[in-house]
């Protein structure tokens, strides 16, 4: 029996596997830092109120509307190099990515406030800019590793593992880099709360490390991982970037994981984030911060074994779907404990871990999931043009960086967070139950939106993606003929 395409360009070995992985702990390792600890370090550092770190956020996510779409047609349309189509981008731009998230992060607090504003937004677009120019051909390489559907689901695992594991860094600098505010020569102290900032110095260090790390394991994604499937330059015809765009918003299956996507960044973005100041305002805990996220990624460490065979049996999204439809009723219990004054640290904690039980398969599955809906628009639409896809996926998830943003601040602003901390008159009883009620009430409703856009909008069921797969070697097997 002749050997079918899809089996002539799959067969990838642990060495993929671990090499992939690798790539988003790279990723992640610089990328975490903006999720975990830059919300704080624009606020209690350079002394940017709320509503300015929400300013700059979202004009950046606007210029990525621009800059990703641009970017992937670049990446799509130029030539493979003796490296890969894609393989080659990682090693360019590691260094470039390194550099950028270090500006990020050095203390410019002495400026006066215009140049403070101007500062943080540079080096934030810049960073944005970098890390597309990277995350892009990372992301398009799962479809030219290799175009086996369960391999691709494996990929999309190893990925998660090391996007956790890419992470821990930062949440632990988050721990780190708190010291007392002192006060003639006293550790202030207002109301019986120790108040707390974060230490410039120790970040930077800190992020210097980070950085530097994520270097290494780019140049490690790129040494270990091959690309098997032929990838052919997108033709440079005017209008065509237009055409694949309105291709991909008219694709029901791509516009539903890609919001499904965004929802999930931005639930997980809005917890690394409020939870600097919630353990800091709220638990007076701000060495503990570390713990929620934890508690959150533990489970992943035990479902990753057999996220991908359960996904392959019972349909991805199914066990997805069901599986965040959990943790916001996780979070919603927690609320309604809060409405009846039962709350503490430690039952909040375990809220986390019990979220991030339903979580870590759509955490785990969620780069598959994509995989599936980009092989949709190829059988339906025609659309060969994986870059542009991920870029448009990108751009998706960076609007859930967007909405974690505005999550965080809005709360802030609401109980006049300013300066650094929480003023003495605004510590009230009110303030900080809000502090605590967002906590819990912003999550439950990302992620029962995010059950209704995996359950009832994305289509592709068990049966639908094996039925994908069939259409796909057809596809494959024509143009391979034809090449």
């Amino acid at each position: 029996m002749e050997e079918s395409y899809i089996s002539r360009t799959s067969g990838i070995k642990m060495k993929d596997k671990i090499g992939y992985a690798f790539g988003d702990l790279a990723s992640c390792l610089v990328f975490g830092l903006t999720a975990g600890i830059l919300n704080s370090f624009y606020t209690d550092v350079l002394k940017i109120s709320a509503l300015g770190t929400l300013i700059i956020i979202v004009i950046a996510r606007l210029w990525d509307a621009v800059n990703d779409p641009i970017w992937g047609r670049i990446i799509q349309g130029a030539k493979a190099r003796p490296d890969g189509r894609y393989r080659h981008w990682i090693k360019v731009f590691a260094v470039p990515v390194a550099i950028a998230a270090i500006l990020m992060f050095l203390n410019v607090g002495g400026l006066p406030t215009v140049a403070r504003y101007i500062w943080a937004f540079f080096t934030y677009v810049l960073f944005g800019m970098l890390y597309t120019c990277i995350n892009i051909p990372y992301g398009s390489m799962a479809q030219v590793i290799t175009s086996d559907d369960k391999e691709r689901s494996t990929l999309s695992v190893f990925r998660s593992i090391g996007s956790v594991i890419g992470g821990l860094p930062a949440m632990v600098l988050a721990m780190i880099c708190y010291q007392p505010v002192m006060e003639n020569g006293q550790p202030l102290v207002i109301k019986d709360i120790k108040i707390t900032t974060i230490k410039p110095t120790v970040v930077l260090i800190g992020v210097c490390v980070i950085a530097a790390l994520s270097v290494v394991f780019f140049f490690l994604c790129h040494k270990m991982t091959k690309e098997r499937v032929v990838s052919h330059p997108a033709p440079k015809q005017k209008g065509e970037a237009k055409k694949v765009i309105r291709s991909l918003l008219k694709s029901r299956p791509f516009m539903a994981v890609s919001i499904a996507s965004m929802l999930l960044l931005a639930a997980q973005m809005f917890g690394q984030g409020y939870n600097l100041y919630l353990f800091n305002c709220y638990f007076h805990k701000p060495a503990l911060n570390i713990l929620p996220a934890v508690f959150q990624y533990l489970p992943v460490a035990f479902i990753m074994f057999f996220a991908s065979k359960l996904g392959n049996r019972f349909g991805r999204r199914e066990i997805c779907s069901y599986g965040v439809l959990f943790s916001a009723v996780c979070y919603l219990i927690l609320f309604i404990l809060s409405v009846f004054n039962i709350r503490n640290i430690w039952l909040y904690l375990f809220g986390c871990l019990m979220g991030g039980i339903g979580t870590a398969f759509m955490f785990l599955l969620n780069w598959i999931l994509a995989a599936d809906a980009i092989d949709f628009n190829r059988v339906t639409y025609g659309i060969d043009d994986d870059a542009t896809s991920y870029a448009f996926f990108t751009f998706t998830r960076k609007l859930g960086q967007t909405v974690a943003t505005i999550l965080i601040n809005i709360p802030l602003l609401i109980i006049g967070y300013d300066g650094g901390r929480l003023l003495v008159e605004n510590i009230t009883d009110e303030n900080l139950l809000t502090m605590y009620n967002a906590s819990v009430l912003i999550p439950a409703v990302l992620f029962l939106l995010l059950f209704v856009f995996l359950r009832f909008v994305y289509p592709l069921s068990k049966k639908r993606v094996q039925e994908l797969q069939v259409e796909k070697e057809k596809i494959l097997r024509e143009e391979n003929a034809a090449a």
